[in-house]
């Protein structure tokens, strides 16, 4: 895995070279009606986009940062940047501040902001991606899986063109089960956990996780679980790329170039 490791280094290397392009960042736009009387909402959701300036009808991917629903702020993935892409990186709110399921309520408005104005900036909103690193992976996923956080936001979560997941929890997120006094070690799945979620999808999911002996607990076998449990109710090969050697934090550069790869080729 590390010899894939230094072919999608190269790769980077090779796709830079694109960058010809001129890309423009705008910060800290709200994605939330400006009408919300919540304070901590409107200072927390708000979003950056990196977007090329010179090139019409681009991807986007909107990643979600992780820290565990408690920590964390929006960032501009270094392996997406000079791709020829947009990055969209928003900011939600967090325990203690909010509780479940508002987390995942900032994440699917977030998505639908990128919908309804991606094309303002040049954008194709056929061609919207979701992303995110461990908390930042379940959002990503419980967006994926459970419909009706974005239909609630007049969104198809089978419009988003393809979504990855990076060391994401896939039971119970251990922030939600720490909101009801539960044990972090305990595994639970209810309905605010992805594998309680399960259907047969109409678009594309990535998992990809850190060494099985280096992840945090479970977290390789949780994303096994999925896979095997997706398959299984008919949808075709969901791809869990286990990248040995990497633990949960230092998996995100090389899922980083890894996505980018997967960008390329969708």
């Amino acid at each position: 895995m590390k010899q894939l490791f230094i072919l999608l280094f190269i790769l980077a290397l090779a796709t830079g070279a694109r960058g010809q392009d001129k890309y423009k960042i705008i910060k800290d736009i709200p994605y939330v009606s400006a009408g919300d009387t919540s304070t901590y909402r409107k200072e927390r959701c708000k979003l950056d986009i990196y977007y090329p300036a010179t090139k019409k009808d681009y991807k986007t991917i909107i990643w979600f940062h992780g820290g565990g629903l408690e920590g964390g702020n929006k960032e501009f993935r270094d392996e997406l940047l000079n791709a020829g892409i947009a990055m969209v990186s928003p900011n939600y709110r967090l325990y203690p501040y909010c509780k479940n399921p508002q987390y995942t309520q900032d994440a699917a408005a977030a998505v639908a902001w990128v919908f309804h104005h991606i094309e303002e900036y040049g954008g194709d909103p056929l061609q919207i991606y979701v992303g995110g690193h461990s908390a930042g992976g379940y959002l990503t996923l419980m967006l994926a899986l459970d419909k009706a956080y974005l239909n609630a936001e007049n969104i198809d979560a089978d419009a988003v063109k393809g979504y990855f997941s990076v060391s994401g929890q896939t039971a119970t997120h251990y922030t939600i089960r720490k909101e009801r006094g539960l044990s972090f070690s305990s595994p639970f799945v209810d309905r605010y956990a992805p594998l309680n979620n399960v259907r047969k999808l109409s678009t594309r999911l990535v998992l990809i996780t850190g060494d099985r002996h280096l992840e945090q607990m479970a977290r390789y076998e949780e994303n096994l679980y999925l896979k095997a449990v997706l398959e299984g109710i008919g949808n075709k090969e969901i791809p869990l790329h286990e990248l040995s050697g990497f633990d949960h934090g230092g998996v995100l550069r090389p899922a980083g170039l890894l996505i980018k790869e997967y960008l390329m080729k969708l």
